[in-house]
């Protein structure tokens, strides 16, 4: 298992960092190689259930993704979101948190532990270096889309 975390400060409110964060479709926009299919209808709330798709052709996996904690920020009071991986490869959890930062801006906190049922826990320096990499980059351009 692998674990990171990820900070940034967003030029949004708190708010509307949350929505950016949480339309889960649009991470497959900004994650390689990667489609994000949401299983259940209505809006995101505990037990929403969505599936990230990752690779190419033969060589693809599904991350299952269920939300089981749903709380999104309100005035003056930072928003929770946790998810739990439940997929047959990919294992883990990740947790969102966005709160009020300086100057009407956000705090952003992503932390997530993440494994691989069939690899080999040498890995976990590379797993953890790429992983870090890949979501700090997909967090950079969520903020900064609309």
């Amino acid at each position: 298992m692998v674990n990171f975390l990820l900070e940034r400060t967003a030029p949004l409110p708190p708010d509307e960092a949350w929505r950016r964060l949480t339309l889960w479709p649009r991470h497959g926009e900004v994650v390689p190689l990667t489609r994000v299919t949401v299983e259940t209808g209505g809006p995101t709330g505990a037990g929403t259930v969505f599936v990230a798709r990752s690779g190419i052709g033969p060589f693809t996996f599904d991350d299952r993704m269920e939300v089981t904690v749903w709380r999104p920020p309100v005035a003056g009071a930072g928003g929770l979101c946790r998810l739990e991986k439940r997929g047959r490869v990919v294992t883990g959890w990740a947790e969102i948190e966005v709160g009020p930062g300086p100057g009407g801006r956000s705090r952003v906190v992503w932390r997530e532990e993440l494994g691989f049922r069939f690899l080999p826990g040498v890995m976990d320096p590379v797993v953890r270096r790429v992983a870090g990499y890949v979501f700090g980059r997909a967090v950079n351009r969520l903020l900064r889309r609309g």
